[in-house]
């Protein structure tokens, strides 16, 4: 009797077709912008396949492995192997909750450093928020959206900070959250994004960091009617936002 020809992995797959000749060096860097590009909590990560993508032993992928599981990007379990990281519920709205804190405290400092390059920043990356949104392109949006929020951070120079935000940010990359929050949901998000464009260009760094709060709320209470049968959070609950 034949056996069934074994499922290719989500991850194996992205990486043949997006990689571009990327060296030994670079597999960390492959494998961290494959998982954040959209990647399904819970995908295998079969590191013989992934060193056959880059041409190399086991020993750098699994190395590589090991720095994003550090990240939170990468679980093992033995006797099953790598797969993308879940999160529970909780998680994800604790999550948001630090994000929230960190961007809050870089905008206030952004707004007196911003000057006349970052506002061009900051539009250029609304106007592609803009286009993602009217096509509907989810993970466009979910691309240019990190862009839009680090465009206005970003001029703060509080580098520490920008590192844990960024590292918040990442955690809930492969969940892609955008994709389950209603069409209307995100049309009221991207008018919140209007907003913060607006004051963060006045420099009224009182109103921005209230619009920003309005946001944040906005996408707490959004990502609360996620399912429970998505089968993307590691306890397969409701998120239940406090």
């Amino acid at each position: 009797m034949s056996r069934a020809p074994r499922r290719r992995s989500v991850v194996v797959a992205k990486l043949e077709a997006d990689r571009g000749g990327s060296a030994q060096a670079a597999i960390l860097a492959e494998l961290r912008r494959c998982l954040l590009d959209g990647v399904p909590p819970g995908s295998a990560i079969p590191v013989d396949e992934v060193a056959a993508v880059f041409g190399v032993s086991r020993i750098p992928v699994r190395e590589a492995l090991k720095t994003l599981i550090g990240e939170g990007l990468v679980e093992h379990r033995p006797n099953f192997g790598y797969t993308v990281a879940k999160l529970t519920p909780e998680e994800l709205h604790e999550l948001y909750v630090v994000r929230g804190v960190l961007e809050s405290a870089a905008l206030g400092a952004a707004v007196s450093r911003a000057r006349l390059e970052h506002d061009e920043q900051a539009r250029a990356a609304h106007t592609a928020l803009a286009d993602a949104q009217a096509a509907g392109d989810v993970r466009a949006y979910h691309r240019e959206s990190r862009r839009f929020h680090l465009a206005l951070v970003r001029p703060s120079g509080m580098k520490r900070l920008l590192d844990m935000f960024e590292s918040a940010w990442n955690l809930t990359e492969p969940l892609q959250p955008m994709a389950h929050v209603p069409d209307e949901e995100r049309r009221a998000l991207h008018a919140d994004h209007e907003g913060m464009l607006a004051a963060f260009v006045a420099r009224d760094a009182v109103a921005l960091v209230e619009a920003a709060r309005v946001h944040h709320e906005r996408l707490r209470s959004s990502l609360a009617a996620v399912p429970r049968d998505t089968g993307l959070f590691a306890d397969g609950e409701d998120i239940r936002f406090p």
